[in-house]
């Protein structure tokens, strides 16, 4: 029999870790390893509970590395962080605010720049698109955008 069971449980918890295990699963493992181990010894005499022990111990890593990498990892409820990525009430109502500002500001345009305005930034036009469709130089479709960006900047300050 083992006289000092406390320095095979750090060698089998010290080979585990050079394995790769963290210090927390090789405790768990050792553990389940030496519950196998007094479980086996109750039906038959092991003759080397040393070796017998560190066997077990390797044999369950292994396992748990085979199950982990063909079924992913499994993880805890109570380890998950759980994120939520929506936007708050405040930031949504403010969001809110803002459109309606912008709306108001679109509506002070007249038609023709707020088409302009709308159809390079919303649509992705390039000035040449939109001076072919308009019938347009690009310089006046610059000027139209240029137009457009101030009077919305201007009544946008603040927000």
């Amino acid at each position: 029999m083992v006289k000092n069971w406390q320095s095979v449980l750090s060698r089998v918890r010290a080979a585990l870790m050079r394995r790769g295990r963290t210090r927390h699963d090789a405790d768990d493992l050792v553990q389940e390893a030496w519950i196998r181990l007094a479980c086996q010894e109750q039906q038959q005499v092991i003759t080397s509970p040393e070796a017998f022990l560190m066997r077990i111990a390797l044999n369950l890593s292994i396992d748990e590395f085979r199950n982990a990498r063909n079924h992913g990892e499994q993880v805890l409820i109570e380890d998950l962080v759980l994120v939520d990525t929506r936007p708050s009430a405040e930031s949504t109502l403010l969001a809110r605010e803002r459109l309606t500002r912008l709306s108001e500001c679109l509506a002070q345009l007249d038609t023709r720049t707020r088409r302009i305005f709308l159809a390079h930034r919303v649509d992705g036009m390039s000035y040449l698109e939109i001076a072919r469709e308009q019938r347009l130089s690009i310089s006046s479709v610059e000027k139209y955008v240029a137009k457009a960006t101030l009077v919305i900047t201007r009544s946008m300050e603040g927000w």
